[in-house]
């Protein structure tokens, strides 16, 4: 990443932390452009923002706590005020999402479900006309029995990857589980494979979030853009 894509992504994540006022409780997004607006927020709570945080994976976890952000888990609340997080792409018109090639997907769908309001920051090459354009959708599975996933995933019309460490390992999500990236036509509808994913033994989780997303902040060359969900008033 450039200097400058660095500090045009750095404003966008700037943007979505300013939303956040004196009390909420917010959910912490993983992955480097989440870990910019984490920054944002640990600067505002040094200056006298009272938050607490629910981190999504344990190194958002670790950057919260350096930062000096109080932490919760969602087993002391029941929901969540707002959610700061990025993508990997974002559908234009629809705001559905992919997610998880940071591995953290099934904690981040969870802290998206539980929040009011979720607010996502990317630049703007992460926007697409249809999901799976530029990137594999994952599902994080049960390491037991895998393979048996994998062919059902394969029937659906997936080309799915084991995803691995750099020593060739199965990589293991914070979960304990692998995840198969699953390379899809861009043609596919994401609101239907989302349904038929949701119904395959084995797959915990999978990287599609389909009307989760209340606003988009994008960083681009031409300055910030806000896109807001048409089921949203914000």
């Amino acid at each position: 990443m450039t200097q400058d894509e660095n500090r045009l992504k750095a404003a966008a994540a700037e943007s979505a932390a300013a939303l956040v006022t004196d009390g909420m409780l917010v959910g912490l997004g993983s992955g480097t452009t989440a870990a910019l607006a984490v920054n944002a927020l640990g600067r505002r709570v040094r200056e006298g923002l009272r938050i607490v945080g629910i981190p999504t994976s344990e190194n958002t976890a670790a950057q919260a706590r350096a930062l000096g952000i109080p932490l919760c888990s969602l087993t002391e609340i029941s929901q969540i005020d707002m959610a700061i997080d990025g993508a990997d792409e974002v559908e234009e018109g629809s705001l559905h999402l992919i997610k998880g090639h940071g591995g953290a997907l099934l904690r981040e769908k969870i802290v998206a479900n539980a929040s009011k309001r979720l607010v996502i920051v990317v630049d703007e090459s992460k926007l697409v006309r249809h999901l799976a354009q530029k990137f594999p959708v994952p599902a994080e599975v049960i390491p037991f029995g895998w393979q048996a996933t994998a062919r059902q995933l394969s029937d659906l019309g997936a080309k799915p990857s084991l995803r691995r460490n750099a020593d060739g390992e199965p990589f293991i999500s914070d979960g304990g589980h692998y995840i198969l990236d699953c390379a899809f036509s861009p043609t596919v509808s994401a609101a239907s494979l989302a349904r038929e994913l949701d119904h395959i033994v084995g797959l915990v989780e999978h990287g599609l979030f389909i009307g989760f997303t209340s606003e988009v902040h994008i960083a681009s060359a031409g300055g910030l853009r806000v896109l807001r969900s048409q089921m949203t008033s914000v």
